[in-house]
């Protein structure tokens, strides 16, 4: 057990869509919580985003949102941020590496979630 909860929240961004241009955009606010023992610092993210089709784009890079946030017990850490797909309906999930402060690497993962515009059926 990695002692890191996430919890995930996501909506449809219709003024940034197009929906025209088939681009629809999904914003989602992510809560990182310690709830472990230990502090341990997200040094980077791995996602995997797929769409309607079936089609998927893998995005990984340091940190989240520009940070490499050190979580201790009992804190957390929220941020937001958006995907874009060329279908109404899709899907996200990953993990994040951290590193606790004794150096040792551990990976979190994030189950799917859904990225859906409101009364759509797939």
């Amino acid at each position: 057990m990695s002692g890191i909860n996430i919890d995930v929240n996501t909506w449809f961004v219709e003024r940034e869509s197009d929906i025209v241009a088939r681009r629809y955009v999904f914003a989602y606010t992510i809560t990182i919580e310690n709830v472990g023992d230990e502090a341990g610092q997200l040094l980077s993210r791995h996602w995997y985003v797929t769409d309607g089709g079936g089609e998927v784009q893998e995005v990984q890079g340091p940190g989240v949102v520009g940070k490499q946030p050190r979580i201790v017990p009992g804190e957390g850490f929220r941020y937001t941020s958006a995907a874009v797909l060329t279908t109404p309906v899709g899907s996200m999930h990953g993990s994040y590496e951290f590193q606790r402060d004794n150096g040792t690497l551990f990976e979190v993962p994030i189950e799917a979630f859904s990225l859906a515009v409101p009364n759509v059926v797939h």
